[in-house]
């Protein structure tokens, strides 16, 4: 069990984590803070948190556990401004969906003490923020993946493996490359997508009449456009040379199809339909958690 819990950014994915810390009984006290001090307060409010605190510094002081929980941009500050009170067996993780540059600005920020670091990515979330959405189950069932460098410290290492495996969760390991080119393909390109398709539709002059035909296949397809704008921008920006190569391969598989649809070649369009359909027949998320 750890002691304290120094949870830095109070929204939904570090407001799940403290409700899911402290239902599994891993910890015996939570000090929370967050940019907004009103955010702060719900948190507390909410039974999320037990002590606000008034700055990201004192939040880990006498903590031995910190969970970073902002977007990506912000990770290298939080990093300065908590260097000065990590401790040697302090765990310190994030729940950034991109990891290179939060590895690196943790490099730049902790120097000798970012052995205490162990990047994580949860592949959780919702497309509605803020503690208000914070859910104790959230992580359950889910994948996590860790990302450790060369100077990761083995214990630390192992407690953020038995940390999200009590949690419910299935610990992946790959290195940081590895982790960014891939969720290139199968995170950040879908939101980029879906938010171009949004503001395909919404910028034509009948866009809010073909909006309102739109059923359920429209609503599964376009459900993360909806997801918050300036997380989602950073995070784009920040892993733009993974996802503008998962881009372009994009755009050539579209105008393939494009000119198979101009061409009138009914027999290539239906092959490339049955072997997107058959590829996504074959997977599902529940094969991934086994």
């Amino acid at each position: 069990m750890f002691q304290q819990l120094g949870l830095i950014g109070c929204g939904l994915m570090g407001g799940s984590f403290a409700l899911a810390l402290k239902r599994a009984g891993l910890v015996k006290r939570i000090v929370g803070y967050s940019k907004s001090p009103s955010t702060t307060e719900r948190a507390r409010q909410m039974g999320v948190i037990d002590v606000e605190a008034p700055s990201a510094l004192l939040a880990v002081s006498g903590a031995d556990i910190v969970l970073i929980a902002v977007p990506v941009a912000s990770t290298e500050a939080t990093f300065k401004s908590i260097k000065h009170l990590v401790t040697p067996g302090m765990l310190i993780m994030d729940v950034g969906s991109t990891k290179r540059d939060v590895i690196d600005a943790a490099r730049r920020a902790l120097r000798e003490q970012v052995d205490c670091f162990v990047p994580a990515h949860p592949i959780a979330g919702k497309e509605l923020s803020g503690v208000e959405n914070a859910d104790v189950d959230l992580y359950q069932g889910r994948q996590v993946v860790l990302t450790p460098i060369d100077r990761t410290n083995p214990v630390q290492l192992q407690q953020a493996v038995d940390v999200w495996s009590a949690l419910g969760c299935r610990v992946v390991k790959m290195t940081p490359e590895s982790h960014d080119a891939a969720f290139a393909a199968i995170s950040h390109l879908p939101h980029l997508i879906a938010f171009a398709l949004m503001n395909s539709i919404s910028g034509q002059a009948l866009g809010k009449d073909f909006l309102s035909l739109a059923g359920p296949g429209f609503r599964d397809f376009t459900r993360i456009a909806a997801s918050e704008p300036a997380l989602w921008r950073d995070v784009i920006l920040s892993n733009r040379e993974e996802l503008l190569n998962q881009s372009r391969m994009f755009q050539r598989n579209l105008q393939s199809l494009e000119l198979m649809i101009t061409s009138g070649n009914s027999e290539a369009l239906l092959e490339q339909i049955e072997n997107a359909s058959a590829t996504r027949a074959n997977w599902s998320m529940a094969k991934q958690q086994k």
